[in-house]
Parts: structure tokens; C-alpha cells; sequence
């Protein structure tokens, strides 16, 4: 069984092409989880008439402590045994899932993080994909200095939840927390196709521009901490 899980906040925009998208990827038993944090506009009616004809949409309420903790919401929620995470923008290519789930069927993997085309807020491709701009590359202290992690383009076993769940308050990415575990816990494989169109709007809530060096540091520092707080306790 398959869950997507969705952080959604006022994406009525996009999101009912986003989950038109993942849906064309999913079987009969798979699910959809949509933790809305208190939607002002019309994702909510937009969702709730969307479930209404496809029960593997479920959407529920999120915590409204923001974009990470609306992630943490939808993923405690999800019975999946692969867990796909989903922006609310974006539109997943239709081989997606397929593509996902041969590479954990062939690999002993906990963890794919794949390519992505990037495009503009009207579906035009930026002539760039993700793994070229950010320069994607596997390896725990790579990506603890320079992170290569975004959660639209990640899947994870279930059993990584051991020891990402719950997110630490203080991370600064989600993503980047789930995808550096995996590096020191599982085993994580990089695959250069293209599954999704990454759109690009003046709305996004994830940046693709550097923080100030002494945040950058900052961060760094906390997400090391942690991780290696999250070990020991595991052990």
C-alpha cells in the first residue's frame, strides 16, 4: 500500500491538478492524505468535492504550527507501507510511482529520491532539472553541508518513521531530516529521471536560494544535533 501525503495551505491554485496527477499513479488499496492547516480559500471545498468521488482522498486537520508540522500530521495519519511526500503545486508525471516502486522492488533501499523538471507557474519547462541546479549528489556529511533532500521528489519506507517520527521543533527541513537518517540508518538511491514537473511561483513555500552564511551554519549545527540525539536514543 502506497500513501501520499499532502501538507496543504491555501493552494487553491494547483491542487486539484496536483491530485489529479498523483491519482492517475495510484491503485485501488493506495491513499491520499491531505492535512489542511486551516485553509482561508477554497482548497478545503476544492478537496472535500474531490474525495467525495475517489475515496483514497482523505483529508483531515492540520495542527496550524506550520508547513513542517502540517508534513508530521499527514505522515502519522498515513497506513502505507511506501510513504510518497506532495507539494500542493507540482503535477507528478503518470510513471512516477512505477518508476519509485522498481527501484525499492530491485534495490534493498529505505529511501528514492529522484530528479524533477523544473517549470514556471504555467507548466513551462525552465530548460533546468533539480539534480542540475542543486548539483544532487548522495552522502550524509554532502548533504548535511549542502542538501539535496526536498520531500516532493522523496519516498521512504515505513520503517525510517522508527526514527524520523516525531520531528525534532527545532529542525529547519523536514525533507532534509528524513533524507540524512536514511543516509546514517538505511540506504538511500538517486534516480536521475525527470517524475515530476516542480513548479515555480511566486507563492512557494520552499526557497531554492541560499539563507545568510551564519543561518546556513546555524541550521546545520541544530539538524547534526539532533540527528545524532535521535541515534543514541534509538539504540
Amino acid at each position: 500500500m502506497i500513501s501520499v501525503c499532502v501538507a496543504a495551505f491555501n493552494g487553491e491554485k494547483y491542487i486539484e491538478e496536483q491530485i489529479l496527477s498523483v491519482l492517475r499513479n495510484l491503485d485501488s488499496q493506495d491513499e491520499i492524505i491531505i492535512s489542511d492547516d486551516g485553509s482561508s480559500d477554497r482548497t478545503r471545498r476544492i478537496v472535500d468535492d474531490l474525495a467525495e468521488k475517489d475515496r483514497r482522498i482523505r483529508i483531515i486537520n492540520g495542527p496550524r504550527k506550520g508547513l513542517i508540522k502540517n508534513f508530521e500530521n499527514a505522515i502519522v495519519h498515513s497506513k502505507g507501507d511506501i510513504i510518497f511526500l506532495c507539494d500542493q503545486d507540482d503535477v507528478w508525471k503518470d510513471n512516477k510511482v512505477k518508476t519509485v516502486l522498481d527501484i525499492f522492488g530491485n534495490t534493498d533501499c529505505t529511501l528514492v529520491m529522484h530528479d524533477a523538471c523544473i517549470v514556471d507557474a504555467n507548466l513551462r519547462i525552465s530548460g533546468c532539472s533539480f539534480f542540475e541546479f542543486k548539483k544532487c549528489k548522495k552522502g550524509y556529511w554532502r548533504n548535511l553541508i549542502k542538501n539535496s533532500y526536498i520531500g516532493c521528489c522523496m519516498a521512504f519506507k515505513r520503517s525510517i518513521l522508527d526514527y524520523a517520527i516525531p520531528f525534532p521543533d527545532n529542525i529547519p527541513m523536514h525533507d532534509q531530516w528524513i533524507g540524512l537518517l536514511s543516509e546514517r540508518v538505511g540506504k538511500v538511491e538517486f534516480c536521475n529521471e525527470q517524475l515530476l514537473l516542480y513548479r515555480r511561483h511566486s507563492n512557494n513555500a520552499s526557497e531554492m536560494t541560499h539563507l545568510p552564511l551564519g543561518e546556513m551554519v546555524k541550521n546545520r549545527a541544530i539538524m547534526l544535533k539532533c540527528i545524532n540525539k535521535r541515534i543514541r536514543e534509538k539504540k
